[in-house]
């Protein structure tokens, strides 16, 4: 079995334990834990159908990023949709949105997280996720616009988990994302708490608050307030000038110290990116257990490696699987090595970039 395989087969086994923990964790709630098994299901079918892509030759990834759009409504610093991702095309429209979701659930496409921008402004984003059962949705949102109308969509459709983007305290959070911005999330949180809504939340690691968020009692405290799952994102320095934000060495390291305590003696799952990569064997993306999606359709190795070859306007998504730009990354046998905590990919995005152009002249 080839060392790729080997990695997917171990990113499948991991999805598939998440899912345990969580049908654990929600025993209490006899709401989630009567459709869990259902969810559990789901997964189980769409790995099935992934398996039998896999022996016809084309690769499934369970996983897709789908940034489904540029708007927001704050402006964070450092954010890597607004440097990265910003056009003057038009964004998919509600129609080509559900060609691409039915097409990559088809497949075996089982777990999409809704980025953004701030996904919500899409004023028909949950009525299209509500089409699509067999999709595990993790829906990444500010938690500004989660307002009791919304929740009550969202408690209707257990295979959509709001996670809130969170920066530690209030002081840390509104220094990055904006004065107020705390509040809101805390009363989103109580909102979904009260209707028994499955939540987690988000946050971008670095130096300034890695003790903050993953201080014991901080965590303690989220679980009280409902939070069930807990991604910590180490931070990408896509903005210039901010390198001195990334974690320090010893603060990767201890990341995983910290991260296999948390998941013995607390009631929540724990996913950390690049950190549970570098167990897997490696950077995930290009397909090999992850892609993303742009607004504008264009299919790219990830969010913070913004190159592609292949949109889905114009291209099937089984067809786009196979884009030249991502095989090549696949097939390059170059390590991505992301054991320093960061991203493989924009580490070396001046070799993307000569893969793009590459497959631009082979074409």
């Amino acid at each position: 079995m080839s060392t790729q395989n080997q990695t997917s087969l171990a990113f499948e086994a991991t999805i598939f334990e998440a899912l345990r923990i969580a049908l654990r964790i929600t025993l209490h709630n006899p709401r989630i834990a009567v459709r869990a098994p259902r969810l559990l299901w789901r997964q189980w079918r769409a790995a099935r159908l992934r398996q039998r892509h896999e022996r016809g030759g084309t690769h499934v990834p369970p996983f897709v990023i789908y940034s489904v759009t540029g708007e927001c409504n704050l402006d964070c610093d450092g954010c890597y949709d607004k440097l990265l991702h910003r056009s003057d095309r038009p964004e998919l429209t509600d129609g080509d949105m559900r060609r691409v979701l039915g097409e990559a659930r088809d497949l075996g496409v089982s777990i999409v997280l809704l980025a953004g921008g701030e996904p919500l402004l899409r004023r028909d984003l949950l009525r299209i996720t509500a089409e699509y059962p067999e999709i595990l949705f993790l829906l990444f949102t500010n938690g500004s616009l989660l307002d009791e109308g919304r929740i009550e969509q969202l408690k209707r459709q257990h295979h959509v988990i709001p996670v809130l983007s969170i920066e530690g305290d209030e002081t840390k959070t509104d220094d990055r994302r904006g004065a107020g911005t705390y509040e809101h999330v805390v009363a989103a949180m109580a909102r979904l708490k009260k209707r028994r809504v499955f939540f987690g939340t988000s946050t971008t690691l670095t130096r300034a608050n890695f003790d903050m968020h993953l201080d014991e009692a901080h965590l303690r405290d989220l679980i009280r307030k409902g939070c069930r799952l807990f991604y910590s994102i180490n931070y990408v320095p896509v903005e210039p000038g901010t390198d001195d934000l990334q974690l320090e060495p010893k603060q990767v390291h201890d990341l995983e110290r910290r991260l296999a305590e948390f998941r013995k003696r607390l009631p929540a799952i724990f996913i950390a990116f690049p950190h549970d990569e570098i167990a897997l064997g490696g950077c995930l993306a290009a397909g090999r257990g992850f892609l993303h999606i742009n607004a504008y359709g264009d299919v790219e190795p990830c969010p913070f490696s913004p190159y592609s070859d292949t949109n889905l306007n114009e291209t099937p998504f089984a067809d786009a699987l196979a884009s030249p730009l991502l095989q090549s990354i696949l097939t390059s046998g170059v390590v991505l090595d992301e054991t320093d905590g960061r991203c493989a990919l924009w580490k070396r995005r001046e070799w993307v970039e000569g893969l793009l152009d590459g497959a631009a002249s082979d074409g």
